[in-house]
C-alpha cells in the first residue's frame, strides 16, 4: 500500500478469496481499518466486497465499520477515490466446474487431440487412470485445412459449421473456444469461424490464435477452452461489482501485478483466467499470462 495516491477520500484493498473476503482501508485522514467477512453468506448479502466496503463506509471507522447486511442505500460511494481488488472467482469456478457451457471447435480430425493430451503418467505404474472431465461439453469439427507453409487446402464450409453450431447453442452451449491447426500462423479461418459464432449469439468466443499464438495445438487448445469456459463467470463478477458500486474507480489485480481497469485494454477477460489454469496444468490440478481469477 506505499504506493497508494494520497487523494482526499476512500481507498480500499480487497482480497475476495474462496471462503473469506478480507477489506483493508485507508480513510480520509489516514487511518487504516480492516474488515473480514465470509464470502459467501447470500442471506446478508449478495456480494462480500462490495458488503464489506459498504460497512465500512457506514461505520465510518468507528471501531472497525458498521453491520454487515444492514440498509446501506445512503452510503455515499462517490467518497471512495480507488478500490483494488484480488479475487479468486474464477479459480474457484476451474474447481467446482462451474464455468460457462462450452463447445470445442476444431480441425477436423482432431476432435479428440486435447483428450488425448500427451499421455503423461505422473504415476507410471498405476494400473487404473482417471483422466480429469473435459471443461467443454460438446464439439464441432470443422473441415478445414492450412498447412505449416499456409497454404489453404480446404476452406471452411460456414454454412455446415453455422448449423453445428446453431444445433449446439440450442443445447445450451453459450460459449466457444475455436481452435484450427496452425492458427497461430495463419489466424483466418479461426477468425472467420469466431465472427459467425458471434452473429449466431454466443455470449464468449475465444480464438486460440488470439488467447495463445503458441505452435503446438493441444496447450493452445487448452488455454482457448479454459479462456472461453471461465471468462463469463469473471466478466459477470466484474460487471456486477461494478454496477453495484456505481462508477467507483474499481482495478483488478492480476498475476503480473498489474491493475487495470474493467474495460481498458489491459484488462481483457482472457488474460484472466485462462492464462493461470492453462500454465499451471489444469488437467490434474488448476498455469502463462496475467489473471484476475
Amino acid at each position: 500500500m506505499g504506493g497508494a495516491e494520497r487523494g482526499g477520500g476512500w481507498q480500499f484493498w480487497v482480497d475476495r478469496g474462496g471462503t473469506f473476503t478480507d477489506v483493508v482501508a485507508r480513510r480520509p485522514d489516514g487511518r487504516l481499518l480492516t474488515h473480514k467477512l465470509l464470502s459467501e453468506d447470500p442471506r446478508r448479502y449478495e456480494d462480500a466486497a462490495v458488503a464489506g466496503i459498504e460497512a465500512l463506509l457506514a461505520g465510518g471507522g468507528g471501531g472497525g465499520g458498521g453491520d454487515v447486511g444492514q440498509d446501506t442505500a445512503a452510503v455515499d460511494h462517490t467518497a471512495v477515490d480507488v478500490i483494488r481488488m484480488g479475487t479468486t472467482v474464477a479459480t474457484n469456478a476451474l474447481l467446482e466446474r462451474a464455468g460457462e457451457p462450452t463447445a470445442l471447435v476444431v480441425t477436423r480430425g482432431f476432435g479428440d487431440a486435447l483428450r488425448i493430451g500427451y499421455q503423461d503418467r505422473p504415476r507410471i505404474f498405476d494400473r487404473h487412470i482417471v483422466l480429469p472431465d473435459q471443461l467443454y461439453a460438446r464439439v464441432v469439427e470443422v473441415d478445414e485445412r492450412v498447412t505449416a507453409q499456409g497454404e489453404v487446402l480446404r476452406e471452411p464450409d460456414l454454412d455446415r459449421v453455422a448449423a453445428d453450431l446453431e444445433r449446439v447453442r440450442q443445447d445450451g452451449v453459450g460459449a466457444v473456444a475455436v481452435v484450427c491447426l496452425h492458427s497461430h500462423l495463419y489466424p483466418e479461418h479461426e477468425r472467420r469461424i469466431g465472427a459467425l459464432a458471434r452473429r449466431l449469439g454466443f455470449g464468449q468466443v475465444s480464438l486460440s490464435s488470439e488467447v495463445s499464438p503458441l505452435m503446438k495445438l493441444v496447450p493452445r487448445g487448452d488455454t482457448t477452452v479454459v479462456d472461453a469456459y471461465l471468462s463469463p463467470v469473471l466478466r459477470r463478477y466484474v460487471r456486477g461489482v461494478a454496477g453495484r458500486l456505481g462508477g467507483v474507480r474499481l482495478m483488478f489485480m492480476q498475476s503480473n501485478g498489474g491493475l487495470p481497469r474493467p474495460g481498458t485494454s489491459g484488462a481483457r477477460t482472457r488474460s484472466c483466467p485462462a492464462r493461470r489454469a492453462a500454465s499451471s496444468g489444469w488437467r490434474g490440478c488448476p498455469g502463462p499470462r496475467a489473471t484476475t481469477g
